[in-house]
């Protein structure tokens, strides 16, 4: 059953009763830093591991949705690689349709984000002057061969690139992804930008989290609601 906010934000509070004030302050802690503002695109990873590390990099950095392409190869998650981190993010997957690159592009265009292609072959800014200001930004990362796909360089706004200095043409995708999102992370930190999500936003962020680490919640909130039946009709 789907709930109203008012309701999410009572089971949750409810919730928090069954954890201790370390954990509860743990989780809104980490929630207070999370953003929609950069959000992290993966086309076509083949490898499993270096895609899982790169969800374990976007969670530890406070970046809560992943965008999964699978045009030609499948993304199955490496649970060694991710340690979990997975479960404390939103994950969106694009595949089945004659281009789910693009299907990704257009949700992620309708969703207000600049589609940003990361490669060291196109003119580009590089990452340390990428401008955070002029809006959400949609960060794609290619696969570890060809890198992004042509659809996504025809179909970019802006191209990204981080500077090299040896005769190493190209970072892999899972240290390229973390080198990014932690200058990215950084720019958020450090200008005046409203990265934050919004007060709905968090609460259903926080009845999700506190749902995935209690035990047993679904037995604790079906006896919360048949205990407050008057909670149903806000």
């Amino acid at each position: 059953m789907d709930f109203s906010i008012e309701v999410k934000r009572a089971i949750s509070k409810h919730l928090e009763s069954f954890l201790g004030e370390e954990r509860t302050s743990i989780i809104r802690r980490v929630l207070s830093y999370r953003t929609r503002y950069i959000t992290v695109c993966l086309e076509d990873i083949y490898q499993s591991q270096n895609a899982s590390a790169v969800l374990r990099s976007s969670e530890a950095f406070g970046f809560q949705d992943v965008h999964i392409i699978e045009n030609s190869n499948s993304f199955c998650i490496n649970p060694n690689v991710v340690r979990g981190s997975d479960k404390w993010l939103t994950i969106a997957r694009y595949d089945g349709s004659s281009s789910p690159t693009l299907d990704a592009i257009e949700k992620l265009r309708c969703s207000g984000y600049r589609i940003v292609a990361t490669s060291p072959h196109v003119d580009g800014v590089a990452l340390e002057n990428f401008d955070l200001t002029k809006g959400k930004a949609a960060i794609f990362f290619g696969n570890e061969h060809s890198g992004i796909s042509q659809t996504v360089l025809d179909n970019a706004d802006e191209y990204l690139y981080i500077p090299m200095y040896g005769f190493t043409e190209s970072f892999n995708i899972s240290v390229a992804a973390a080198m990014t999102l932690h200058e990215l992370r950084k720019k958020l930190d450090e200008q005046k930008i409203t990265w934050s999500l919004s007060d709905e936003e968090a609460a259903e962020m926080h009845y999700s989290w506190l749902y995935k680490a209690v035990k047993r919640s679904d037995l604790i909130v079906e006896r919360f609601l048949n205990e407050n039946p008057n909670l149903l009709h806000k």
